[in-house]
């Protein structure tokens, strides 16, 4: 009699050491939630997010893709008008934008330098006597024009920029500037934003 008493007592001892251990059982439905009641909005988010999520890896490539096609369609678009939000990062930025516009409100024989490259090329082809003279002549010039303008433009913005950035980061925008000049005005991306001779 006494002995199956203290077994009781060690088997309720045994339960209650294991109880902390054991995982919680499910709620009960009719009990209380413990939690308050999600928003018709946050739960309307909710299910939205999980109808979003791709089912598979094809689904997922191609919303990839799709969402790759809209970003590259949006950066045109920001070329083309001169949007900072979508514009490329090497782009992006106050400086860059000075940069772009010092350059773009000058007259630079360097935005020449592609057309009269392609002309001496073709010329260098006529084999006539001493013209192959002249050919070479016309690209040391062209190659010293080169030189002088990127040294006065290069100079230039630096000291704008300096003056009108003291703070900011200023690495890169003079040779990004120099480089732009190469290109002719119409087909520089981002579009010019303004006019010759206008101050940026």
């Amino acid at each position: 009699m006494f002995r199956s008493r203290s077994t009781s007592k060690d088997e309720q001892a045994a339960a209650a050491k294991a109880t902390p251990d054991q995982p919680k059982q499910t709620r009960d439905p009719q009990a209380p939630k413990g939690r308050p009641t999600p928003k018709r909005s946050e739960a309307t988010a909710q299910r939205r997010s999980l109808a979003s999520t791709p089912a598979n890896r094809k689904d997922a490539a191609k919303r990839s893709r799709e969402a790759r096609r809209a970003d590259l369609a949006r950066q045109r678009e920001a070329l083309a008008n001169g949007d900072e939000r979508y514009l490329p990062i090497r782009d992006k930025g106050p400086v860059r934008r000075f940069a772009r516009d010092y350059v773009d409100a000058r007259y630079s024989a360097m935005e020449f330098f592609l057309p009269l490259a392609v002309l001496i090329l073709i010329l260098s082809m006529i084999n006539r006597g001493s013209f192959q003279v002249y050919v070479l002549f016309a690209w040391m010039v062209v190659i010293a024009l080169l030189v002088v303008n990127a040294l006065v433009l290069g100079l230039g913005l630096r000291s704008a920029l300096k003056q009108r950035f003291p703070d900011e980061n200023r690495r890169g925008a003079v040779a990004y500037g120099v480089m732009r000049t190469l290109q002719v005005r119409r087909l520089r991306l981002p579009k010019p934003q303004v006019k010759r001779g206008e101050k940026p």
